[in-house]
């Protein structure tokens, strides 16, 4: 493996270097900056994506033909490290990064046709229905069902922890078609117009504050057997699929360097010996973790299966970024006990908070963002698959167990 980055490498990271200094105005980079969770400011992640697709950009592994720049896995890689370390907002990985890839390889030609455009632009915004009150890490297990009238599938049920549904027009979703006795089986990948007459949405506030995740209620949904990805009965293929984008799916080293470096700014480390060693030993993990990435990086491009390298990345990436919220929040010292949200930009609403008249912050704005990421990032090795999960999948693929 090459480590060292071709002349035409360099040459388009100096391109994407100059397109982020004109295009990422300040109250871009604040809204990356004062993240607090995985998720930036809705507002502010929709301008960015349409800066970034009046460029062309805001697709970087989508083919030219659906309207994505086409870029090579090297090119992927250079534009995600370095939107990171420019401090750019992310993009809701929902409609991009995800469920396009689903429609691309397992969609009709009229679904291509009239969402993936619309995904671009962001007319259509993606929330993803997989989670249940009773199933989670064990998905195959859900419930909601979807019961065929004509050429409807009327659904009935709950999903719950979905990112962004109060803000998402459309869901895709799994739901149950038909009962057997291996319960991968009868299971069907849907899309759901969230306007449709029996959608409810409930905000779950966080421990944070902050309203991202929601549970939603079906009720007798009508949805067009039209809306079916793939075949029905069959989405269990679908969402497996899907997972591949979903874990492990980007570079995750640029944006834990960039904590690590925050860390280190704020951090009196020679008053801790305790505390300076704990923080080198993240930056070496994190050194590991790109090395992984580029091995993965290289796999990819020369066309070869990673293996269990997605799992991997995720459960090195999500510990290490909650290793991370820890020495920040130690770091923050008593003020980073203050409940301020104002200071910072979540990815929500923040429920039940009034600001101070006079906009008061005590400390500094990264004080206030530290307990928010901290919060947020418990979650981190639930989500996408807990890290059991991943640990399971890396016995089996690599191991044999």
């Amino acid at each position: 493996m090459d480590l060292d980055w071709s002349a035409a490498d360099l040459a388009f990271r100096d391109e994407v270097r100059a397109f982020l200094e004109e295009k990422l105005t300040p109250d871009l980079r604040r809204a990356g900056r004062l993240m607090t969770s995985v998720y930036a400011d809705h507002e502010a992640s929709m301008a960015w994506q349409a800066i970034l697709h009046e460029r062309g950009w805001a697709a970087p592994a989508w083919p030219v033909e659906y309207g994505g720049a086409g870029w090579t896995v090297t090119q992927r890689y250079l534009f995600a490290r370095e939107s990171v370390l420019a401090g750019a907002p992310s993009l809701s990985p929902m409609g991009i990064n995800m469920v396009a890839h689903v429609l691309m390889r397992f969609g009709t030609a009229a679904q291509k046709d009239w969402f993936l455009p619309r995904i671009l632009t962001g007319e259509v915004f993606f929330c993803q229905g997989y989670s249940e009150p009773e199933s989670g890490s064990d998905l195959a297990s859900l419930q909601m069902s979807a019961v065929s009238d004509g050429d409807d599938l009327v659904c009935t049920g709950s999903k719950i922890w979905t990112t962004h549904a109060a803000e998402a027009n459309w869901m895709f979703c799994l739901v149950r078609t038909t009962r057997s006795e291996r319960k991968q089986q009868g299971i069907t990948f849907l899309l759901i117009d969230m306007t449709s007459p029996g959608v409810e949405v409930r905000p779950l506030v966080m421990t944070s504050g902050e309203i991202i995740q929601n549970q939603e209620f079906f009720d007798g949904v009508r949805v067009p057997k039209a809306n079916v990805v793939g075949a029905i009965d069959d989405g269990w293929t679908v969402a497996k699929y899907l997972l591949q984008f979903e874990r492990g799916g980007s570079a995750m080293a640029p944006k834990l360097q960039v904590m690590a470096d925050e860390v280190a700014a704020v951090a009196a480390m020679e008053d801790s010996p305790v505390f300076a060693a704990r923080l080198a030993d993240a930056r070496i993990r994190i050194d590991a973790l790109e090395v992984l990435e580029f091995r993965v990086l290289t796999a990819v491009a020369e066309g070869r299966d990673p293996g269990a390298g997605a799992s991997r990345m995720k459960i090195i990436g999500t510990e290490l970024s909650q290793t991370l919220t820890e020495l920040l929040l130690e770091a923050a010292g008593p003020r980073g006990r203050a409940y301020q949200p104002h200071a910072t930009r979540p990815g929500g609403p923040v429920d039940g908070f009034t600001p101070p008249a006079d906009g008061y912050v005590g400390g500094e704005p990264w004080q206030a963002v530290a307990p928010l990421r901290y919060f947020n990032d418990r979650a981190g090795t639930i989500y996408a698959g807990s890290n059991e999960i991943q640990r399971n999948i890396i016995a089996k693929a690599a191991l044999g167990l």
